[in-house]
């Protein structure tokens, strides 16, 4: 098995980690402003095309991310052995997540509330939250930072596994090796597939944990592949090698999806929505494979042109998390006042890509980063200089939690 030196810089990985994060602005960005899908603030004209964008970036956004976490998760347990590495990752996930379900979340609904008709101020509205219960039907809720509480629990259920295939399992990993022969590296692909394709046509997504019966097991696969690829060197080369293969799979399965969409010949116009008939099971086939493909596309194309340093990024990789946790905030608030004007959707559109990258950035740079406590609510390591110095050159992807 070729295994990746700790010293060894993927800079792809912070690069894909990048445009992932730069992918969900794009998207969260949109909601106000797409047709037919319900959000927490919306504009009273919508866009359909910003529709067919937000559509596209559903299908590879979260789990490009995923794949990067397993990918991260690699780097980490070269550093720290089972129960270190989970409390690493208690530290950089749980803090910030009740940080973000008692302080940024809050803002989102109230503002979604006072919408629907609340006539109390902020402090009323908090002071009661508390007593209301779980969103949609209370007030309590972690929204865009449900994917923080799923890669955490995800870390608890498979850090035995990565100990195990990293330590006792190296022989199984020498075994799948035959897998990064040719084409073979699409069998990774194929359980997360076969979850797909059998549960998306019984459970909606959630995003509650307790009850997201389809995309919790869907996700999962993604994080487990991650890992299984940058363990073994040779799975990373073979899906560079095959980057036009996956590429070519990935447009043709999603033109055959918009298709059956713009047609309306999907499924569930003929039998009914979650009806079992084999149209179901085909058309999610379709969609499990465009999913992984573009994940594929990505980690491919990346590793073969994207693989190289950056003398901003260790700066960039400080803000991606906070970025993340701060971002959906900050657009739910432009977005409360800007819905109110009268301008055309694409200057909405563009306006608040582009104010929320500004201010969450300050907010980051101006709040968070230089201030020790800060640093910690939002997941980031101290303010030691030379210590973390020494953790950006070590590895770049092992000091961050995304």
């Amino acid at each position: 098995m070729s295994v990746t030196p700790l010293s060894s810089r993927q800079t792809y990985i912070d690069w894909l980690r990048i445009f992932a994060i730069i992918g969900v602005l794009l998207f969260h960005s949109a909601m106000p402003y797409v047709a037919d899908w319900e959000w927490h603030i919306k504009n009273p004209e919508t866009s359909n095309t910003l529709l067919e964008l937000n559509d596209f970036m559903s299908r590879w956004r979260m789990p490009l991310l995923f794949f990067i976490s397993g990918a991260v998760s690699y780097f980490m347990l070269q550093r720290y052995n089972g129960s270190a590495f989970l409390g690493q990752r208690f530290l950089r996930l749980f803090v910030p997540l009740i940080v973000g379900i008692l302080v940024i979340v809050p803002p989102q609904i109230y503002l979604e509330r006072v919408v629907a008709g609340y006539q109390g101020n902020f402090w009323q509205f908090y002071l009661h939250m508390f007593k209301t219960g779980a969103y949609p039907k209370g007030d309590l809720s972690w929204h865009h930072l449900w994917f923080i509480c799923y890669l955490l629990v995800y870390d608890i259920l498979l850090t035995p596994l990565f100990v195990h295939l990293m330590s006792k399992g190296r022989k199984l990993m020498q075994r799948l090796e035959w897998l990064a022969k040719g084409s073979r590296i699409y069998f990774l692909a194929l359980p997360g597939v076969l979850v797909y394709t059998f549960w998306m046509n019984r459970f909606r997504a959630t995003h509650d944990l307790i009850h997201d019966y389809g995309y919790f097991p869907y996700y999962l696969f993604f994080v487990l592949v991650g890992f299984i690829c940058i363990a073994n060197q040779s799975f990373m080369d073979s899906l560079a090698r095959n980057r036009r293969t996956s590429f070519a799979i990935a447009v043709l399965s999603i033109l055959i999806i918009n298709y059956c969409r713009w047609n309306k010949i999907e499924p569930w116009f003929a039998t009914g929505y979650f009806n079992p008939d084999y149209r179901f099971y085909l058309f999610a086939f379709v969609g499990g494979v465009n999913a992984y493909m573009w994940v594929f596309t990505a980690v491919g194309y990346g590793k073969q042109y994207l693989n190289r340093p950056w003398k901003g990024m260790a700066y960039v990789n400080q803000a991606v998390y906070p970025f993340y946790i701060l971002h959906q905030t900050v657009i739910v608030i432009i977005t409360f006042y800007l819905v109110k004007v009268p301008d055309p959707i694409g200057m909405k559109y563009i306006f608040t890509v582009i104010v929320t990258f500004l201010l969450s950035m300050c907010i980051f740079h101006l709040f968070i980063r230089p201030f020790a406590v800060m640093r910690f609510l939002f997941g980031m390591k101290g303010t030691g200089k030379k210590k973390e110095k020494e953790n950006l050159i070590v590895h770049p992807v092992a000091v961050t939690v995304l």
